[in-house]
């Protein structure tokens, strides 16, 4: 199961930029591929993940599995990003133990979503 790791690269994390100024979340999602990403992780970039107020952020989500969204990142917090996203990979249900989380996941966790049910359809 291949667990997905968004980055928001749109976000400005309250810069004014010029033009052609690479953004904060550019910045952030080109070095969490140079940290390397783990086995069994997609990095997917998207537009906007709601969290402008709360500077570069990131989400973590699996099939079946509990996702997290963490902001108030930057570049410099590639590598414990990438050490998140492997634990979460290697956590069953998604919850990595409180302790094993590097410590921007244990405090600049904004939501926890709990996995989505899948509804069977309606007979018709």
């Amino acid at each position: 199961m291949t667990v997905t790791l968004h980055v928001c690269i749109t976000c400005r994390a309250g810069q004014t930029l010029g033009d052609g100024d690479t953004t904060p979340g550019k910045r952030l999602h080109g070095a969490i591929l140079e940290a390397g990403v783990p086995d069994g992780v997609s990095v997917v970039p998207v537009e906007c993940l709601s969290a402008c107020s709360q500077g570069c952020s990131v989400a973590l989500s699996a099939p079946g599995r509990w996702s997290y969204v963490y902001g108030r990142l930057s570049d410099a917090n590639a590598r414990d990003v990438v050490a998140g996203a492997a634990a979460y990979a290697a956590a069953p249900d998604g919850i990595v133990p409180w302790r094993s989380r590097p410590e921007i996941f244990r405090k600049q966790s904004l939501a926890r979503i709990p996995p989505i049910a899948v509804v069977p359809e309606a007979a018709e």
